[in-house]
């Protein structure tokens, strides 16, 4: 009689475990896993809140910013935008008194919403010349950034100095204008 008490105890035991392992895996795993996916939303939800409300906070600020990007943008005609840009840096040329060494243009269409004119340009000459021309370029109001720059030495006294460059002229489409 005693074996057969155990037997059902032993096969309750194993419906029971049967029972509480269908119930996880049918059940509280999906709410679980319901309610992590729920607070992931939630906090992207309050995070997108927060970020726009972060934006209209600063709408003055980034639209001026946008005004300022847009009026002074490269010209959306691509050679004009060249020009502009071939122009731009003749100017930073003659008011340093550096010298005009190389100027590659390259017309780069990234998407629909804008495009760059990336540029290979070289100058040279004495350290303030140098100074001058880089002045020169950062206080022009142009669409203009340095993506990198090598400055190398032409004597062994470091006096005449070269200085390549690669820009970015950023270039809007007219809708844009």
């Amino acid at each position: 009689m005693e074996t057969k008490n155990r037997e059902k105890m032993l096969a309750i035991a194993a419906g029971a475990a049967l029972v509480l392992l269908l119930l996880n895996y049918l059940v509280i795993s999906p709410l679980i896993d319901g309610w992590q996916n729920r607070t992931k939303h939630i906090k992207d939800l309050k995070d997108r809140i927060a970020n726009g409300a972060m934006l209209i906070r600063r709408q003055d600020t980034v639209e001026a910013r946008w005004d300022y990007m847009r009026t002074n943008a490269l010209d959306s005609n691509p050679t004009a935008a060249e020009k502009q840009l071939f122009t731009a840096f003749d100017r930073w040329v003659k008011q340093s008194g550096a010298t005009e060494g190389s100027f590659r243009p390259q017309v780069q269409e990234t998407d629909d919403n804008y495009s760059t004119i990336d540029c290979r340009a070289d100058v040279s000459g004495e350290m303030l010349s140098i100074l001058h021309f880089l002045y020169n370029m950062e206080k022009d109001p142009l669409g203009v950034k340095i993506n990198s720059f090598e400055l190398t030495s032409r004597d062994d006294n470091g006096r005449l100095l070269t200085l390549g460059l690669d820009l970015s002229g950023l270039v809007l489409p007219a809708s844009a204008q």
